[in-house]
């Protein structure tokens, strides 16, 4: 029922609108096995995205790594300059024949790549040992 849908993001985005409290964006890096995963936290907002994209493409440009994985369980909030930022990632990877994907979106994350149509685009997984065993160019159905 498309009405059911639309009330459900409408509550999805109210619940991020209550959780955008002081949570500042936090990005680790850490080696798993071949892959670099990077942890995100907290909120990726056009306040954060310089920081972001920067993080990203030193990862990508400088140490080039077989497969990123930018893991985003924790993070509570995305907008549209923090997608802006994965795409231009996601961009730089394919061109630099770097395995790229994300896992442990979140219902708000998710909703966002749903609405922008960017779900089919970007290389998605649940959990981080399925982003693990995963391959580039065979998602899970996510």
């Amino acid at each position: 029922m498309p009405s059911v849908r639309i009330f459900r993001r409408a509550c999805t985005f109210f619940q991020a609108a209550l959780i955008l409290t002081d949570v500042k964006l936090e990005i680790a890096t850490r080696a798993e096995g071949s892959a670099t995963v990077m942890d995100l936290g907290g909120r990726v907002t056009l306040e954060d995205a310089p920081e972001f994209l920067e993080a990203l493409m030193s990862l990508l440009k400088a140490k080039k790594p077989p497969r990123v994985l930018v893991n985003m369980s924790q993070v509570s909030y995305i907008d549209s300059a923090g997608v802006a930022c994965l795409v231009e990632a996601f961009k730089v990877a394919r061109d630099s024949k770097i395995g790229f994907a994300l896992f442990g979106l979140g219902p708000i994350a998710r909703d966002v790549f749903e609405l922008t149509k960017l779900i089919s685009v970007f290389e998605l997984y649940e959990t981080e040992q399925e982003a693990l065993r995963g391959k580039s160019g065979t998602p899970s159905s996510s």
